[in-house]
């Protein structure tokens, strides 16, 4: 196969999102637009990646540092005049030039190569990619000849009747023969309203060198959106989180509800979980076998083992063990490590703290900067006071520890296994093996308490 290049055009302005972050970095179910653009195009194996920034250059070269050469648009002069600051890097190769833009996301890999195929086999100067809409309001029209080439590409604008008609549409991806390509910007002009250098005007330049023009149309009209305002951003969210969804089904995982299911680009899922509806798993998230995950959980950046059960919950790098049970309400912040058969309860908040095997934390209370051992049980409303508005602390609390409701467990401290806290206790000091900790004000009744009330003859 001939040799290709890539040119991603990513200079835009981006003006209808209404955005300080450059267009191309918004997200589409957690990677960045651009970032899904280079995904798609690296497993052809291109001899050369090269983005054209401009607007927010600095930003879109950090986050694409690495996977990606860098050319920069000083001012944002059209299509072609992008493709044309590439000149100096591209135009005295050999073989063909994919041009796309970084705002469309839903591009695949299967349908790019698809387009180099179909542009190999034909020997065109230049191949387009094109798409079947039912209904092509504001797209570029492809008006092909008798011989199925392509005769022009007429913006709805300028089109007739009878163009307007046609439903095969410009996706506005492109691969060109790369020196015909500089051949024929070279004679672009910016007569238009415009003033701006148009890549499409090409095209009729290489028609009338007597060069052949081509299409090949792709099944799946989606993956031709761009995405220009939030609206559009909304629906490519969608669609790719239906095909990512659609994915994980095929793998054995259920999802009862697919159509509110969230769930981002690289997370990994085992078979046989369940997925409730209103679930949302973001980021670097890995999720065993045989889990279920009710409604209102969202978990990022966390890993989970196998068999869980995970109620209504949030999890934010986190690390969840085996058979354990968590929530309803339960929040798991950075550094929480859940150990096999633990139980966390409602509204319990784990934090850079360990909950060992077997160990249960009931309800309404507070696990920060510890370290639980095995079989140990903390009463409701417990709190680990760690910080003391300088320093934070650790405690270390070991097997088999019983811990009373309402306990406060002052850090640095360390309750030896088979120790005990009375509940209501504030345990500032060690409690050594089988001792219990007792720590409260003694009680004091007072007699005659009531006939003393203003309200006593009420």
């Amino acid at each position: 196969m001939q040799a290709t290049n890539v040119v991603i055009l990513a200079a835009g302005n981006g003006s209808r999102m209404k955005s300080d972050l450059p267009k191309v970095l918004h997200q589409v179910a957690g990677r960045a637009m651009v970032d899904w653009v280079v995904a798609a195009v690296a497993p052809l194996k291109p001899n050369k990646i090269l983005t054209v920034t401009g607007v927010g250059a600095k930003q879109v070269q950090d986050h694409l540092a690495g996977k990606s050469d860098f050319v920069v648009q000083e001012q944002q002069l059209g299509t072609g005049h992008a493709v044309l600051q590439t000149k100096q890097a591209l135009a005295d190769n050999e073989g063909a030039t994919l041009i796309l833009s970084g705002d469309t996301p839903l591009f695949t890999t299967e349908t790019l190569q698809a387009l180099l195929d179909e542009h190999a086999r034909t020997k065109n100067a230049v191949t387009v990619l094109t798409a079947f809409a039912e209904n092509p309001t504001g797209y570029g029209r492809i008006v092909r000849g008798e011989d199925e080439m392509v005769l022009k590409i007429v913006e709805e604008k300028d089109a007739s009747v009878t163009e307007r008609r046609i439903q095969e549409i410009n996706t506005g991806v492109y691969i060109f023969d790369n020196q015909l390509l500089f051949e024929a910007l070279s004679q672009v002009g910016n007569d238009n309203v415009q003033a701006e250098y148009y890549l499409p005007d090409t095209l009729d330049i290489l028609r009338e060198m007597g060069q052949q023009i081509g299409a090949y149309q792709t099944m799946d009209f989606s993956e031709s959106m761009g995405v220009n305002d939030r609206v559009a951003l909304a629906a490519a969210n969608k669609i790719m989180r239906t095909r990512i969804n659609r994915g994980h089904m095929q793998n054995g995982v259920e999802l009862i509800d697919p159509d509110n299911t969230y769930i981002d680009a690289g997370v990994q899922i085992g078979k046989d979980t369940v997925i409730e509806g209103n679930v949302t798993l973001k980021g670097k998230t890995v999720i065993g076998q045989d889990n279920v995950l009710t409604a209102g959980t969202r978990i990022e950046d966390s890993t989970i083992g196998d068999e869980n059960v995970i109620t209504s919950s949030h999890l934010e790098e986190a690390l969840v063990e085996n058979q354990t049970t968590i929530g309803p309400y339960a929040h798991l912040r950075p550094l929480a490590e859940i150990k096999d058969r633990a139980h966390l309860g409602n509204f319990v908040e784990v934090k850079k703290a360990t909950v060992g095997l077997g160990s249960k934390v009931g309800h309404l209370s507070y696990v920060g900067n510890a370290t639980l051992g095995a079989d140990v049980n903390v009463g409701a409303g417990t709190i680990f006071v760690n910080y003391d508005g300088v320093n934070k602390f650790d405690t270390t609390v070991g097997d088999r520890v019983f811990i009373g409701s309402n306990t406060k467990i002052i850090a640095p401290v360390t309750l030896a296994d088979e120790s005990i806290t009375a509940a209501g206790s504030t345990i500032t000091d060690d409690v050594d093996f089988h001792q219990m900790g007792i720590a409260r004000s003694r009680q004091t009744n007072k007699d005659d308490f009531w006939d003393r009330m203003p309200h006593k003859k009420g």
